[in-house]
């Protein structure tokens, strides 16, 4: 009856559903020296978390006092954040100015193009006004 009880609560454990008191049980049983040999797979695990309980870390962990770089590392990286912004501003608007110089520049590339045609049909209405004077004045 022991044995039937006992495997049924390793199927609880391994679900996840078994209690504390049915986990004691448990680590007692398998800390026996008989166990079935079906179970005997089992009993390493068992003794395993029983000794790891056990385990303590005995060595002295050396704390030194820390020091206040976190302070100065704080103060440096506003620092370098602040000049960042203002510089990064200040390039980002010297590239606009550029990029609004080069497109008022073709802008103004286009208007002297077109004004040129301008002025050349200017310069054949000039010998068109010259012509037509020549013919009124003649007659």
């Amino acid at each position: 009856m022991e044995l039937d009880n006992i495997e049924k609560l390793l199927e609880k454990y391994f679900e996840a559903t078994t209690t504390v008191v049915e986990e004691k049980t448990l680590q007692a049983y398998f800390s026996q020296e008989s166990v079935p040999t079906h179970l005997e797979q089992y009993k390493s695990m068992f003794n395993y978390f029983s000794n790891a309980k056990e385990e303590r870390y005995t060595k002295q962990v050396p704390l030194k006092p820390r020091k206040n770089y976190y302070k100065w590392i704080s103060v440096a990286a506003v620092a370098v954040l602040t000049c960042g912004i203002y510089f990064g501003n200040e390039i980002k608007e010297k590239r606009e100015a550029e990029y609004a110089y080069q497109e008022t520049k073709k802008a103004f590339e286009l208007l002297a193009e077109n004004f040129g045609k301008g002025t050349e049909k200017v310069a054949y209405l000039q010998e068109f006004e010259v012509a037509k004077q020549k013919i009124y004045n003649n007659n």
